[in-house]
C-alpha cells in the first residue's frame, strides 16, 4: 500500500514478461498503482500526484508493446465537480493512450469498507469498444448487487446490469475483494450468477497478498457465457496466465477446498507480508507451552522459515514442568531457536518493591497480571535488541472477553490468531500435526491455563470454550440479542455474563496489536464501538 513506484514497476515487468504471448489484455485489481486501501494517503494530493504520474509512466511504457491493453485500477481526479474530488477508477492504456476510464459506482461503507470517506462515485456506467468487443467494466463493490447479500446494502442500482443492457459483450470486474471464511463460495456463486443472467463471459480479476489486518485471497475466476468456469487462478498466489475469453468450459462449480486450510494458508500470507511489508525479517514468539502460542510458532516458521523464529520460555514459580517440555519440545519440532529466561528473580523483586503499597490486602489477579507484565517487558527488550518482530499470541476468544494483559501478552507487533476462536485453533492445531507432531500432544490434550496462579485453568474464569464460542458468535458475527439467545437454550445469567465482558473489554481491544481478519466480523477497523458507554444487546 502507498508503494507507487513499486507497483509500477510490478505492472511494466508484467507486461514486459507476458508480452510474448500477445494477449489483447492485461488486467490488474482495483487500485492497483496505489495498493487497496490506501485509506488517508488518499487525502494527500502529493499521492495522488505520484498516481497520476504512474499512468502516464505506463502510458509511454506502453508503446514499447503494440497490440496489449491494460487495465488497472488507480485513483484519479475526478474532473467533474464533487464533494471528494477523487474517483476510484479502472483505466484502459492502449499503445500510449488513455483508451477508456470507468469509475467505480457503488462505493461500500460497511464493515471494513469506508469508501465513500474519500472518493465520488461514478455519474455515468458506460462501455468502450475493442477489438470486436463491446467491454463493461465495474469495480469490485458494483458486482455485489444480489439482493441476497443480508450483511453487503440494497443498492437501487446494478452496474453489471446497466452495461449488459447496453450491449456488453465482454464484462470485466476489477477487486480488491479481501479474504473471511466462507467469501470464496459466495463470491464465485455471485461472480457465475452475473455471467448466467446476462449471458455474457465474465471476468473476476482480485487483488492478493496481505495489507495490513486485510488478506486478499486472489482466486481469479473467468466464466463463460453460460456460467461456466474457463479459469480459475490459485488462492493466495500471485498468478498472471494468459486465458481466451472463448475457451470451452469444464466446471460449473468453485473446486473443491479445505476450509481449514483456507484460513492457515490465509494467516500464513497475512503473517508473511506484514512481516515483510513492514522491514523486519525475524520473529519472536513467547512459548508458554500451551496450544496458542504453539500455534503461532507454527505458522511463523511455516510463513517465514523457521530459522527467522525465536521462541522464548519464561516461568514462573507457577509454570509446571510439563509446559516447560512442551515448549522446549515444539522449538526442536519446528526447528526454530529456543531460549529460556526465568521470571522468578524479577517477580519477587516486584512483590517486595511493591508491598508497602500493597499492606495487608491479599494476592488477587493484581500479582497474575505482574507476571504478564514482566514477560511481556522480557519480550519487547529482545525486539528491540534483536530488531526482530515480536507476535502476540492471544486468540479471538480471550480478545473478546478481555481474557488478556495490557502490556503484558498483549504485547506486540502483530496478532496473528486474534480472530480465530479457541475452537478454531484447535481445528488448526490438528492440521499442523497432520502428517507428524509438531505441536506436543499434550499440549493439545491439557486444560487451557495461563498458569499465573495454583492450579489455574481457563475454565476457572470462563465457561467451555465450545459454549463460549457460539455465543460469541451469535453476539459478534450475527448481531443477535441476548433475549434472542437465551431462547435458544443457553443460560440466560452466562449470557449477560459474556455480553457484559465484551462491553467492558473494548478499551483493551482498542490498545491491542493490529490482526488479521478471518472471519466475517473481527476485532478491528470493520468494528467501531465505543468505550465509555452503557448500552444493552
Amino acid at each position: 500500500m502507498g508503494d507507487v513506484a513499486g507497483n509500477t514497476a510490478k505492472a511494466m515487468e508484467t507486461l514486459q514478461r507476458i508480452a510474448p504471448q500477445q494477449p489483447d489484455l492485461l488486467i490488474f485489481p482495483e487500485l492497483f498503482i496505489q495498493g487497496y486501501p490506501p485509506r488517508d494517503l488518499l487525502e494527500r494530493r502529493w499521492f495522488i500526484r505520484q498516481g497520476c504520474e504512474a499512468l502516464e509512466q505506463l502510458r509511454g511504457f506502453s508503446t514499447r508493446f503494440p497490440g496489449t491493453a491494460l487495465i488497472v485500477g488507480s485513483a484519479l481526479p475526478n474532473a467533474v465537480d464533487g464533494p471528494k474530488g477523487l474517483l476510484n477508477a479502472a483505466v484502459c492504456i492502449y499503445e500510449g493512450e488513455q483508451l477508456f476510464t470507468q469509475a467505480k459506482t457503488l462505493l461500500p461503507t460497511y464493515d471494513v469498507f469506508d469508501e465513500a470517506r474519500y472518493f465520488d462515485p461514478a455519474t455515468e456506467i458506460k462501455l468502450f469498444d475493442f477489438k470486436g468487443e463491446r467491454i463493461g467494466v465495474t469495480i469490485c463493490e458494483d458486482a455485489w448487487t444480489d439482493p441476497a447479500l443480508a450483511d453487503t446494502p440494497r443498492y437501487a442500482i446494478d452496474p453489471v446490469a446497466r452495461l449488459a443492457e447496453q450491449g456488453a459483450t465482454l464484462l470485466i470486474n476489477i477487486a480488491g475483494s479481501p479474504y473471511h471464511l466462507g467469501k470464496q463460495l459466495r463470491r464465485f456463486t455471485l461472480m457465475q450468477q452475473h455471467a448466467r443472467r446476462h449471458k455474457r463471459p465474465f471476468v473476476f480479476v482480485n487483488e492478493v497478498g496481505g495489507n495490513d489486518e486485510l488478506i486478499f485471497d486472489g482466486n481469479s475466476l473467468v466464466f463463460n457465457a453460460q456460467g461456466r468456469l474457463t479459469c480459475v487462478l490459485p488462492f493466495f498466489e500471485e498468478t498472471v496466465r494468459v486465458i481466451d475469453t472463448a475457451e470451452a468450459a469444464a466446471e460449473d462449480h468453485l473446486p473443491e477446498f479445505d476450509t481449514m486450510q483456507s484460513v492457515w494458508r490465509a494467516l500464513m500470507l497475512g503473517l508473511r507480508d506484514y512481516v515483510v511489508k513492514c522491514g523486519f525479517k525475524r520473529v519472536l514468539i513467547g512459548l508458554s507451552g500451551g496450544i496458542d502460542s504453539a500455534l503461532t510458532a507454527a505458522l511463523a516458521a511455516a510463513a517465514l522459515g523457521p530459522e527467522n523464529v525465536l521462541g522464548v520460555s519464561m516461568p514462573s514459580r507457577y509454570s509446571s514442568p510439563g509446559s516447560l517440555d512442551d515448549a522446549a519440545a515444539l522449538a526442536k519440532n519446528l526447528g526454530c531457536d529456543y531460549s529460556v529466561i526465568p521470571i522468578e528473580t524479577i517477580f519477587d523483586a516486584f512483590l517486595k518493591t511493591m508491598q508497602p503499597a500493597f499492606g495487608s490486602r491479599p494476592q488477587d489477579i493484581t500479582e497474575e497480571n505482574m507476571q504478564a507484565r514482566i514477560r511481556g517487558n522480557i519480550l519487547m527488550a529482545l525486539s528491540n535488541k534483536s530488531g526482530s518482530l515480536l507476535l502476540s499470541t492471544g486468540n479471538k476468544s480471550e480478545m473478546a472477553v478481555g481474557y488478556c494483559t495490557l502490556y503484558g501478552d498483549m504485547n506486540g507487533g502483530l496478532s496473528v490468531i486474534s480472530d480465530i476462536p479457541k475452537t478454531m485453533v484447535y481445528k488448526l492445531a490438528a492440521l499442523v500435526n497432520r502428517e507428524r507432531e509438531i505441536i506436543p500432544h499434550s499440549s493439545i490434550t491439557k486444560a487451557p491455563s495461563a498458569e499465573l496462579r495454583p492450579g489455574q485453568t481457563d475454565q476457572d474464569s470462563l465457561p467451555p470454550y465450545e459454549t463460549l464460542d457460539a455465543v460469541l458468535e451469535l453476539l459478534i458475527e450475527k448481531d443477535t440479542a441476548i433475549g434472542d439467545i437465551i431462547a435458544q437454550g443457553y443460560d440466560a445469567a452466562m449470557v449477560k455474563r459474556i455480553a457484559r465482558l465484551v462491553s467492558m473489554s473494548e478499551y483493551k481491544r482498542r490498545q491491542a496489536a493490529p490482526g488479521l481478519k478471518v472471519t466475517p466480523k473481527a476485532f478491528g477497523i470493520g468494528r467501531r464501538f465505543p468505550i465509555a458507554a452503557r448500552y444493552g444487546w
